[in-house]
């Protein structure tokens, strides 16, 4: 094991730079820090804090172009996504800003003689460990929310984009948090240990994967700390046959291709009525042919560079052992020859429920179609799954879609739409895509002690 988090350029291979894994005298000192701030940040006004995440949001826009080249760079966003990153970063600061402090304020209640307070408080040092493929949205998308309530923030980001980790801390810096309130370090998994067994840490926040998750809320669960999970899926994609093919189409294109496939809650499993199975498989690969791929900086090209190779050797077993399970290939289904991590946009058919493609979460351009015989074939296939993060069904019928949306075993369904995530509504999953919520006023209440206050009245 090395003693460094690698950067490495996906698109050329070549080295960024190394940064060193900090030890445990380096923990302390961001421990310390980060508790020395609470003690000031936690009483500060909300005017204070909304006012620093007005400036957060300013900043990122004014240094979008700065911020997303990084992404690009370090793991291979397309740049047109990257940008789009930046702004929904600079989005949600702007929501939590407007409307964080209504929900955030107190709540009376009157009971019997006494009047009772609901009061929304800080819990305390915050440590968060993200992941690499949405390196400042998945950090902002929940510290947006935890510093207004008046948290700390520790951020162990992802290894290979410690670039936009250190960018990140940068811009926080610079726009008015007191230092200490968000801490960055660059830590191994003992690191990650010793900070979740330490007494100041209050709760974890974790976006990764299934195995990630279940070690670090099995470290917190001894330590009776919090945590909210958002891990892996296999989400469902459900065309039926009186759907809009045009638009599912254009749909199931984005939803499975966008940021390379290396999305959570991208569409994986395709359940397509048997009816209309020829129509779509036919329209879908003309589609995903269609789209461009290549160097990232270059703003006509949809698809990039894998973020790790590891990750691309991995994607391409998965293809090969479902093709040696009966997967019929339509396209694609090889790295791509030449420098850069490439793989190429993949289609497997006639895919069924024991297939790797099938059982396990597929995270890179590839799509696996299924042939569900009626609806309640498809809703039988789309819940046999250990994952439940989102799910999409079309249809014309609304009926059809409410049942389904009742029914379905997920955390969102999206009906004649695909995958998304705004400030207004929630994010999460069940199953073993975790638990607790991000965004929206249910996220924001995940990481405030809800604390009840009596007052008798005479």
């Amino acid at each position: 094991m090395t003693d460094y988090a690698l950067s490495l350029n996906p698109t050329t291979g070549e080295e960024i730079a190394r940064y060193p894994f900090q030890n445990d005298a380096d923990i302390e000192a961001s421990l310390q820090r980060s508790a020395t701030a609470l003690s000031e940040w936690r009483l500060s006004s909300m005017e204070t804090r909304v006012a620093v995440l007005r400036k957060l949001a300013e900043t990122l826009r004014e240094r979008c172009q700065e911020l997303a080249e990084m992404m690009t760079l370090e793991m291979g966003k397309p740049i047109a996504q990257a940008r789009g990153e930046v702004n929904k970063c600079a989005q949600v600061c702007d929501w939590y800003a407007e409307h964080g402090p209504a929900v955030l304020a107190a709540q009376p209640t009157q009971v019997e003689n006494q009047q009772a307070w609901q009061e929304f408080r800080p819990l305390g040092i915050i440590l968060a460990v993200m992941p690499w493929n949405f390196p400042y949205w998945q950090v902002l998308r929940g510290a947006a929310g935890m510093l207004l309530a008046g948290n700390t923030y520790i951020l162990k980001h992802a290894p290979n984009v410690m670039g936009c980790a250190t960018l990140m801390r940068d811009v926080m810096d610079s726009v008015g948090f007191p230092a200490g309130t968000f801490e960055l370090l660059n830590v191994d998994n003992d690191g990650v240990s010793t900070l979740i067994k330490d007494p100041r840490v209050a709760a974890v926040a974790v976006t990764g994967s299934v195995r990630a998750g279940a070690a670090i809320a099995t470290q917190a669960g001894a330590a009776l700390k919090k945590t909210v999970l958002e891990l892996g899926g296999s989400d469902p994609f459900i065309v039926l046959a009186d759907a809009n093919l045009d638009e599912a189409v254009k749909a199931a294109v984005v939803g499975r291709y966008q940021n390379t496939g290396q999305v959570c809650m991208a569409a994986k499993r395709f359940i397509i009525e048997a009816s209309i199975a020829e129509e779509f498989e036919a329209r879908f690969t003309a589609a995903v042919k269609a789209l461009k791929m290549g160097d990232p900086l270059d703003e006509a090209n949809y698809l990039g560079p894998m973020a790790r190779y590891d990750l691309r050797d991995e994607l391409h077993n998965q293809v090969q052992e479902s093709l040696q399970q009966g997967a019929r290939l339509v396209c694609g289904a090889e790295k791509v020859e030449g420098v850069g991590n490439y793989y190429a946009p993949t289609i497997l058919a006639d895919v069924t429920e024991s297939m790797t493609v099938f059982r396990q979460e597929i995270f890179g351009p590839v799509a696996a179609l299924i042939t569900a015989k009626d609806a309640d074939h498809a809703l039988e296939l789309a819940n046999n799954s250990e994952f439940g993060l989102s799910a999409t069904v079309w249809t014309a019928d609304e009926a059809v879609a409410d049942h389904f949306a009742a029914t379905l075993e997920t955390g969102a369904v999206f009906i004649n739409g695909y995958g998304a995530s705004d400030p207004r509504v929630t994010i999460g999953g069940v199953k073993k895509s975790g638990y607790g919520r991000e965004l929206n006023h249910f996220g924001l209440h995940e990481f405030c002690n809800i604390q009840t206050v009596w007052r008798n009245r005479r």
